[in-house]
């Protein structure tokens, strides 16, 4: 396996394996801080594509002004030796400035992908304006870079998994978007690179995130398919623990729209805010999760 850095490179050693190999390319695109989800996404690759390609890049586009990208965990020791055992080819770990060029840097500007109003407007975009933007963008550019056939996201990030599905139908991308099962750890809380930010009682308290997803599905199970019932009840739920909740809704699994009278298969949303006490201050994490009804 090898780290790579410059986009040059990657193209060169990428074509070298093409012409040993003879076959597909996946890509596994992450921002590091690499955890056993990650690992499901890298083993999956592995078994379907001749040449594996994992991305590590805490990406700045993607970031507001007052969110964690300076403080985001960046471990590429560690996440190079995940790799290298799942069977990757390649870790792409670029700098900024390997992606971004000086005009960049200085005006704080760039081309960008847009996705539609419509669906950025909500959920996570409705809290993190240009959230998108940059997540499609650096995207684009991955899927330029490495001239992938298949590429591979957890369904955690939903609403990003929607939106680059759409991104890449819309601007006819010759690639297939592969999304992956949730995997939880053995207390049932959505893996997240985000999660090392959390003290035992924090973990404690986002608990709480899943604990509502499982106590809305089984309301709904049991014939409550009224989407405002489920909602009011998770969201009390999580309430009741400590939790800041920035939203929490069912909408369309196919459409991504809100819906009153889910069907099965729709999907409940949660994004929330723990509380740290680090002993120094109190800050809040940031998790998203979710679940099929």
């Amino acid at each position: 396996m090898k780290i790579i850095n410059s986009v040059e490179d990657l193209r060169k050693e990428i074509r070298t394996l093409k012409t040993q190999k003879q076959g597909t390319v996946g890509l596994v695109p992450t921002m590091g801080a690499l955890h056993n989800g990650h690992l499901s996404l890298i083993e999956k690759c592995r078994k379907e594509n001749e040449i594996v390609v994992v991305s590590i890049f805490v990406n700045p586009t993607q970031f507001g002004p007052n969110e964690d990208y300076d403080k985001y965990p960046r471990t590429l020791e560690a996440d190079a030796k995940i790799c290298k055992e799942a069977g990757a080819d390649i870790v792409f770990a670029p700098s900024p400035r390997d992606i971004y060029d000086e005009y960049y840097f200085k005006n704080k500007e760039t081309t960008l992908v847009c996705p539609p109003y419509d669906v950025v407007n909500k959920l996570c975009g409705k809290s993190r304006p240009g959230h998108f933007d940059g997540v499609c963008t650096i995207v684009s550019k991955l899927f330029n870079i490495t001239k992938c056939d298949k590429a591979y996201f957890g369904k955690k990030d939903y609403q990003q998994l929607f939106i680059i599905k759409k991104m890449v139908c819309d601007l006819n991308f010759d690639i297939e978007i592969i999304g992956c099962p949730i995997v939880r750890e053995t207390d049932g809380l959505a893996m997240s690179s985000r999660n090392t930010y959390l003290t035992p009682d924090a973990r404690k308290k986002a608990l709480s995130i899943s604990a509502a997803l499982h106590r809305a599905k089984e309301l709904y199970k049991k014939g409550v398919n009224e989407a405002q019932t489920l909602i009011d009840t998770a969201l009390a739920y999580m309430e009741n623990q400590g939790l800041n909740v920035e939203y929490t809704e069912v909408v369309d699994i196919d459409t991504f729209e809100k819906t009153d009278k889910p069907k099965t298969g729709a999907l409940m949303l949660i994004a929330a805010r723990v509380s740290v006490d680090t002993g120094e201050d109190i800050d809040s994490v940031r998790l998203i999760d979710n679940i099929e009804l």
